[in-house]
């Protein structure tokens, strides 16, 4: 009823004075905080990080540890590939198993028909000392991503990149002239894989890959390579450029493999040349070759002489044919 205060939902009021306005219930919150601080200032904002991390790259670089003519800056830890990487498919297991790439572990879905390349893969993996996983064929087609994995897969670590600089440390620690391979523009693993392969079994101290848009040490890299990967370091850099031109600070001849080359490659292993010396041997893609800044920053663009009017090798056939010959000269020196 009208008037009736005892109703559900009435409100009986009480107060005979009246209420406090909010203003002066927020009167401190009114207050000005004094003036905005600067972005750099202000934790939370982007030009604070880039300040502080600005700051910390410079506390390293005073720290020494850096090669003469590298830059300044201390050499960073090995770096590694983000993710492990699955091989799957029963062929591409026992392969991998055969070539001694690394593995964390093989896995087999229950229930998986037990034939031969089953039975050479759980004997491959026990000879080498790699665990073997029972799961479920649903567990199995989440972790591999849903690739036809016929029952058996392989979980491949990251790999473990050294720093351009250690391949001159392996160098100097044999007593030898430094050889090394750098890869412009090399896309397709197994090419890298053919060309690890060729460096290691020619003598190179290792080979250098770009870190962005180029192949990488992949478990495909790593069959191609027939196990050389884990014999020969492979050193990834930020900028290809600018690490030839400090390894050319450091006293190498930088040639790069050019089918225009202004000389050919009989000529740079000549006792006259200078193949016996320290060298990069740096290998384009096939097809596009080296990219614009890299041909200018090399010391000799070098073609390997054909018999007809083939325009270009594969990157890997080149790698190889160009570090044979250099082997031979320093092996006649």
């Amino acid at each position: 009823m009208p008037g009736n205060s005892n109703r559900k939902g009435a409100i009986r009021k009480t107060a005979k004075k009246p209420t406090v306005g909010s203003g002066g219930r927020v009167k401190r919150g009114l207050e000005g905080k004094g003036p905005t601080p600067k972005a750099k200032d202000r934790p939370y904002h982007q030009a604070y990080r880039s300040t502080k991390k600005a700051e910390k790259a410079e506390k390293a670089g005073g720290s020494g540890g850096a090669r003469p003519g590298g830059g300044g800056s201390a050499r960073p830890r090995k770096r590694s590939t983000s993710d492990v990487e699955w091989i799957a498919g029963r062929n591409s297991v026992v392969e991998a198993l055969r070539e001694g790439v690394p593995m964390i572990g093989v896995y087999v879905a229950d229930g998986a028909e037990r034939d031969g390349r089953l039975r050479e893969a759980f004997a491959l993996a026990a000879d080498k000392g790699v665990s073997l996983l029972e799961v479920s064929k649903n567990e199995l087609d989440r972790l591999t991503h849903g690739a036809v994995h016929q029952g058996l897969a392989a979980k491949i670590p990251p790999y473990e990149y050294a720093h351009p600089d250690d391949l001159l440390d392996a160098a100097e620690a044999n007593a030898e002239a430094p050889l090394i391979v750098a890869l412009d523009q090399v896309t397709d693993p197994r090419n890298l894989g053919a060309i690890v392969r060729s460096a290691a079994g020619f003598g190179a101290h290792g080979v250098v890959i770009p870190e962005r848009r180029a192949a990488s040490m992949t478990a495909s890299a790593w069959k191609t390579s027939a196990g050389a990967a884990a014999r020969i370091p492979v050193a990834q850099t930020v900028n290809l450029v600018r690490q030839l031109k400090a390894y050319q600070e450091a006293g190498l001849m930088v040639v790069g493999l050019a089918a225009d080359g202004d000389v050919t490659l009989p000529e740079l292993v000549t006792p006259e040349g200078l193949g016996d010396g320290p060298l990069v041997v740096v290998v384009g893609a096939e097809g596009g070759g080296l990219s614009r800044l890299v041909a200018e920053t090399c010391d000799q663009l070098v073609s390997i002489p054909m018999a007809n009017q083939l325009e270009s090798l594969n990157a890997g056939v080149a790698a190889s044919v160009t570090l044979y010959a250099v082997s031979e000269a320093r092996a006649r020196r």
